[in-house]
């Protein structure tokens, strides 16, 4: 009967073991590789690459009004027409189907040579709008992968977790073999027994459940990743904290590299350069014209059979708006209000960002102290198992003492987990806010 459970028991686990971390079937994923499939492959950062690039295109000096615009045009028209001519002393004349040709051909140059300044601030407008985009590329970037540094972590965390559990259900199956022998020696009691029994299926429960938060963890890491959600992948089997994050150098990175505060930044310069953009509409517009033209009209009924031109055309034109209902004072003002905004978000993102720094890094701190602490729980939790195992089999102690300080044990296994997590999680946030994310690889 012992044998027989013995044994049913452990194949459970093994295949438990083997479905979730086939070691020998599927390679280990590391941290860098998952960020470089990321990096490459992600929808999300596909589309931000083709808005950036779209954004580079834009700025042209052709766009900003600098270059000149030429045209050509031509055209033919046929006409069949009946004329009937009559004069005052009764002559006259009549013409049936005459047919008249009309050909025209004309290449004309448009070139604004002075536009109130309007097309340097547009330039210096799109110029900035390519460096926001470029800022958007990269803080879309950092923030991959920072994500799936996070979903990378909680793989790992969940992964120890289960380890936890499977090391319970091992010591479960102890405590079984224990209460068997006593029932068979007579020392025993069936109640124990069955409680043990009971206790071993609720580990084996809360193992099945880890197993379906480690199958979701995954999916949602290759979903990141955009592959295919049944792709299996191990990882690495620990979380490395880095203990020496200074915070006055990371502070100083922050308000110097952060990426949403350059994009802020620069929406700032924009909202400037559209103020320049919309006063320089008040100055006078000199455009330049040039062309060349070519006309030739054929008339069978006419007292001409042909008429053709040809020739070169120059001319200055200047124009200036006296009035038109205060539109342009209007969008000034409208421009210069969403100056004001453009300097209050700055403003505010930095308070922003300055509080979430602070935050962030006394949870880091916080999180380390108690990694410390609970790596000391964790030791004596252990030596209380070892002597409450021991205890357990002399009959010193009642099942219930023996599994108080099998639940000690495991509180104290993940919490330390859980602390390490939180430490790391803590770190990557530091090192997104702080554009140091290349930091994070040297520790793991």
């Amino acid at each position: 009967m012992m044998t027989r459970i013995h044994l049913l028991l452990i194949v459970f686990l093994l295949s438990f073991i083997l479905f979730v971390n086939p070691s020998s079937a599927q390679g280990v994923l590391t941290l860098e590789e998952a960020v470089q499939i990321g990096l490459e492959n992600n929808y999300g950062l596909q589309i931000s690459r083709n808005l950036q690039e779209e954004a580079d295109n834009n700025l042209t000096l052709g766009n900003a009004g600098f270059l000149p615009t030429v045209d050509l045009t031509a055209g033919r028209t046929e006409r069949i027409e009946d004329s009937e001519f009559r004069s005052a002393d009764g002559t006259g004349s009549t013409n049936e189907g005459a047919r008249s040709t009309t050909t025209n051909a004309a290449i004309n140059l448009n070139w604004t040579l002075f536009d109130g300044l309007t097309s340097f601030a547009r330039y210096d407008r799109l110029g900035k709008l390519k460096e926001i985009s470029d800022e958007q590329l990269r803080f879309d970037m950092e923030l991959l992968v920072s994500r799936i540094a996070l979903s990378y972590f909680n793989i790992i965390r969940i992964s120890e977790q289960m380890k936890v559990l499977e090391n319970n259900i091992e010591v479960s199956l102890e405590r079984i073999e224990i209460e068997e022998t006593k029932v068979d020696l007579g020392s025993g009691s069936e109640y124990d027994l069955l409680q043990a029994r009971s206790d071993l299926n609720a580990d084996r429960a809360a193992y099945i459940r880890e197993r379906n938060l480690l199958n979701e963890a995954k999916i949602n890491l290759n979903e990141q990743l955009s592959r295919s959600p049944n792709t299996d992948f191990s990882v690495v089997s620990e979380i490395v904290v880095n203990r020496f994050l200074p915070e006055e150098e990371l502070f100083n990175k922050l308000m110097d590299e952060n990426a949403e505060l350059a994009i802020a930044r620069f929406e700032r310069e924009v909202s400037k350069l559209e103020v320049r953009e919309i006063q320089g509409e008040r100055y006078p517009q000199i455009s330049l014209t040039s062309g060349y033209s070519f006309n030739r009209s054929e008339n069978d009924g006419g007292f001409f059979q042909f008429n053709e031109t040809t020739g070169f055309s120059v001319g200055i034109t200047a124009r200036v708006n006296i009035f038109n209902g205060f539109n342009i004072n209007r969008r000034v003002q409208n421009a210069q209000i969403r100056k004001k905004n453009a300097e209050l978000n700055l403003e505010s993102q930095k308070l922003r960002l300055e509080s979430d720094f602070e935050a962030i890094y006394r949870t880091y701190l916080n999180s380390l102290e108690l990694v410390d602490l609970e790596e000391e729980n964790l030791a004596n939790a252990e030596e209380t198992l070892d002597i409450a195992l021991e205890r357990f089999r002399l009959g010193s102690i009642s099942s219930l003492e023996f599994r108080e300080a099998q639940r000690t044990f495991m509180a104290a296994e993940n919490r330390l987990i859980s602390a390490k997590f939180e430490a790391k999680v803590a770190e990557t946030e530091l090192l997104q806010l702080t554009g140091e994310l290349e930091q994070m690889f040297v520790t793991m």
